[in-house]
């Protein structure tokens, strides 16, 4: 199932059908604990580099009231 970026309609198709606009997967793939592709996947998207770690969000810090 595929959802369109820009109407947010369903469907099967790569493209829309009610725009025309690109459609990408509704949902995330399945993990697995026994995937033979991990390693293959985190070298191509360089996950041991120190640089990756960087770019990596933070969270950000919630600043207490002083009331409390």
């Amino acid at each position: 199932m595929k959802k369109c970026q820009a109407c947010g309609a369903y469907g099967l198709t790569n493209n829309c059908k009610e725009c025309g606009g690109v459609a990408q997967s509704a949902g995330p793939l399945k993990f697995s604990p026994h995937d033979s592709q991990a390693e293959r996947r985190r070298k191509y998207e360089k996950v041991t580099e120190p640089e990756w770690v960087e770019k990596l969000p933070t969270p950000k810090k919630q600043e207490r009231d002083e009331d409390e």
